[in-house]
């Protein structure tokens, strides 16, 4: 059973305040990453993460997102590259230390993009990572694009063409909330084609910096992607609730909002 899992950058770091990583959540998230491996030994995971207050200041600045043609442009495209890897860094010396064979995948490598949609991204190193029982750890980062020379792409982007390319049956979004909220701040159970549009005005955006969208461009994405592999299941959920991840890995409990066709 493959998982996707993401550690949402409202997560992982303070998207308020520049560079703030939250290093005790994630050490947690960590510990039950690994713990839920060790009773599970069947369980495939990529991990992936937000760029936070990281790569999204440095992305805002220069407007990197909506195309790349100075050399101004240039210079900060790969300023917000080098901040989003110095976070990966970071994310994987906590879940190293809670013991996961973690193997860090640099995106914007080999990450190529037409129009701020993902076109092409080398899978050899994941697929790799995967099959000598490696977690592959991606995230955020920008990508070389055809139309506009070069944009961010979001994980859920990533994601989208990860699971365009691989059998996978989970995809997880961890992030401060317990899901995606209604007008009343009450928890939607599920997130449908049918009900989307409905919903569309009541779900709230980020509470901090987020160049990709908040709350309502990942539902978006994930919908889209749900409708073209139905046979995946997806929740957002809290990673602040302890053991709430580690439950769910294991499907002890259904957390959150699915996403569903």
């Amino acid at each position: 059973m493959l998982t996707l899992v993401k550690l949402g950058g409202s997560l992982i770091t303070d998207k308020r305040v520049e560079k703030s990583f939250r290093r005790d959540v994630v050490k947690r998230l960590a510990d039950e990453f690994a713990s839920a491996c060790a009773e599970d030994p069947q369980l495939k995971l990529i991990i992936g993460h937000g760029s936070g207050s990281f790569g999204h200041f440095a992305a805002k600045r220069a407007n990197t997102i909506n195309g790349v043609s100075t050399p101004t442009d240039w210079r900060s495209f790969a300023y917000v590259s080098n901040v989003a890897a110095e976070l990966n860094y970071l994310v994987c010396e906590c879940l190293q230390a809670a013991g996961l064979p973690v193997w860090r995948i640099q995106p914007s490598a080999s990450l190529l993009s037409h129009n701020g949609d993902v076109v092409s991204m080398s899978m050899r190193s994941i697929e790799s990572a995967l099959s000598n029982s490696l977690i592959p750890v991606v995230y955020g980062d920008v990508s070389l694009d055809s139309v506009i020379g070069g944009t961010i792409i979001s994980t859920e982007k990533l994601f989208f063409y990860l699971t365009s390319v691989l059998s996978v049956e989970r995809v997880f979004l961890l992030g401060e909330v317990s899901g995606v909220y209604d007008s009343s701040g009450v928890v939607i159970d599920s997130v449908n084609g049918g009900n989307f549009g409905t919903l569309f005005s009541v779900i709230s955006g980020s509470g901090g910096i987020d160049v990709t969208g908040g709350m309502e461009t990942k539902v978006a994405d994930m919908l889209s992607m749900v409708l073209r592999s139905p046979q995946m299941t997806i929740r957002i959920f809290s990673g602040l609730k302890e053991n709430l991840l580690h439950d769910t890995l294991l499907g002890l409990v259904h957390p959150g909002t699915l996403i569903s066709k």
